[in-house]
């Protein structure tokens, strides 16, 4: 996924009221940005982290910057949650994602029961349902964790993709790395051992774990390869 523009370098103040960050640019101007990530950030940032930041050039956003990516001076690490679906279809699109290559046709944001799976990607009347989480918090040992909070909707979703392997349908959870001083995942049990407990009920339902690393550059954020993970 290359930035359709130049992202805009700076240094983070802080962040505040979950969407927000004061950020002074290498200009020397301080803007406010959108921060488009619900998550609690942990290992993400500290003040005086560099960032790299968006800015759109629609005039009716009240802020035109997006925090995109900071760095902690060993990796860069992608926050924007929105990014993860873009990633994902660019992968399977250029086969990237070796236990998904033999769907060619993706659907996006497909209703199952009470949720949304993410995607919906299918050959003929061969169906598996996707859903897919972006990975940034760094725990012990470089291992990446999910969640950095509670997550109440995730766990929603592996118990919808637990219902779609019961029916006989493909299912998989998609778990994209957006740091590169990691080398495997684990759940964050410390911080949602529901969620743990869901994600290795899905495993054992049949529910395909998949792991996969990205390279993050001021130009470009790519999938590249599976990680290893521990349940």
């Amino acid at each position: 996924m290359k930035f359709s523009s130049p992202l805009i370098s700076g240094t983070i103040i802080k962040r505040y009221k979950r969407f927000l960050a004061d950020v002074i640019l290498d200009s020397g101007e301080q803007v406010v940005a959108h921060v488009p990530n619900t998550g609690s950030m942990a290992t993400c940032w500290e003040e005086g982290w560099k960032v790299l930041l968006s800015k759109s050039t629609n005039p009716d956003r009240k802020l035109p910057y997006t925090l995109e990516m900071l760095s902690n001076g060993k990796t860069w690490i992608g926050v924007n949650t929105q990014n993860p679906m873009k990633l994902a279809v660019e992968a399977l699109e250029n086969k990237v994602i070796k236990e998904l290559v033999d769907y060619p046709t993706i659907k996006k944001e497909v209703k199952i029961g009470d949720s949304r799976i993410d995607l919906l990607l299918s050959k003929e009347e061969k169906q598996c349902y996707v859903e897919i989480k972006n990975v940034t918090l760094l725990g012990d040992n470089k291992t990446a964790l999910f969640p950095d909070a509670v997550s109440e909707r995730g766990s929603k979703h592996l118990l919808e993709l637990i219902k779609l392997k019961e029916k006989k349908i493909a299912a998989a959870m998609l778990y994209i790395v957006q740091r590169g001083d990691v080398e495997s995942f684990a759940p964050a049990n410390h911080i949602d051992p529901v969620y743990a407990k869901n994600l290795k009920l899905a495993h054992d339902a049949g529910v395909d774990i998949l792991v996969y690393r990205c390279n993050l550059s001021p130009s470009e954020i790519k999938i590249v390869s599976p990680m290893p993970f521990v349940l």
